[in-house]
């Protein structure tokens, strides 16, 4: 068996991985996004690009076309709300990372486990969790009353779907941030301070470069799947701050319009690999060499 043969075989569970269960559902979404609506759910023939022209014209009640920025008002609401969950995501786990890799092995390791402890329990219960304590009755006013100050309606709007998608995403954030700090050799930020450089300007110069690498995987990480999000914006928002991830669940359950949801996703799908390429292509570019 020659070298090449061997390598083929050796690639061939990750390859035929790849196109079962990445590459295989995005063709099918876009070959579904090009199909006719059924009259009860889902495609039939003949091909058509009905779904792409509805995301921004509709049809008056005279036939004719009308531009419409609806659709393009949720999907600019789901990237405000994606790219300000990175923010908070990044601004609480980049500190967050720096403490545990600057920690002792066996804190290290208890620390871990509070920022993996989230997965064990279903991510539904997670953020029905955060329902209860946001409610007018729940723990968050609670609170503020027995303290003597005034409460608030914290749910069913942008702040509790903001602060939902921040808790679930913050540990993409934080893992691969705390992946790059904990090979940082201590004898860097030691030399920095022996040249009398301040906190701010070692972390300026020495951390914050050490860090890109794993601040950039944690945005992609989080900025991804906080765009598609639909479980926060649902119940947290409770229905009335739609994004577009639960605009394409609607597509495929409520209304029945599975090309409209299709063109959706693929529409999202594209534009998050488009950002991918360009902030990875800019962003490495800037990382210094180690």
């Amino acid at each position: 068996m020659n070298a090449r043969l061997t390598t083929i075989l050796l690639r061939s569970p990750v390859l035929v991985t790849m196109v079962l269960f990445m590459l295989a559902p995005m063709v099918l979404a876009v070959v579904y996004s090009f199909m006719t609506n059924g009259a009860y759910g889902g495609v039939r023939m003949p091909f058509t690009a009905l779904a792409y022209r509805q995301l921004l014209f509709q049809e008056d009640f005279d036939g004719n076309l009308v531009f419409s920025t609806g659709y393009l008002a949720i999907l600019w609401r789901s990237v405000l709300l994606a790219a300000l969950t990175v923010v908070a995501s990044l601004a609480i786990g980049l500190p967050l990372a720096w403490y545990m890799a600057c920690s002792p092995p066996a804190k290290r390791a208890r620390l871990l486990l509070l920022i993996t402890l989230p997965f064990w329990i279903n991510t539904l219960i997670r953020t029905y969790c955060w329902v209860l304590i946001l409610r007018d009755e729940g723990l968050l006013n609670s609170g503020l009353r027995r303290l003597g100050l005034v409460g608030g309606h914290f749910l069913y709007n942008d702040f509790a779907i903001l602060l939902g998608m921040i808790y679930t995403y913050l540990p993409f954030m934080v893992l691969p941030i705390y992946a790059v700090l904990e090979r940082v050799n201590g004898d860097v930020i030691e030399a920095s301070h022996d040249l009398y450089a301040d906190r701010l300007s070692t972390f300026r110069r020495i951390v914050w470069p050490l860090a890109m690498p794993g601040a950039i995987a944690g945005s992609l990480l989080v900025f991804a799947p906080a765009l598609g999000s639909f479980l926060a914006p649902d119940l947290l928002g409770g229905g009335r701050r739609l994004m577009i991830g639960s605009l394409i669940q609607l597509q495929f359950t409520s209304s029945r319009n599975w090309p409209f949801g299709a063109a959706l996703a693929t529409v999202v799908s594209v534009a998050i690999l488009a950002v991918l390429f360009v902030v990875v292509r800019k962003s490495f570019n800037k990382v210094p060499a180690r």
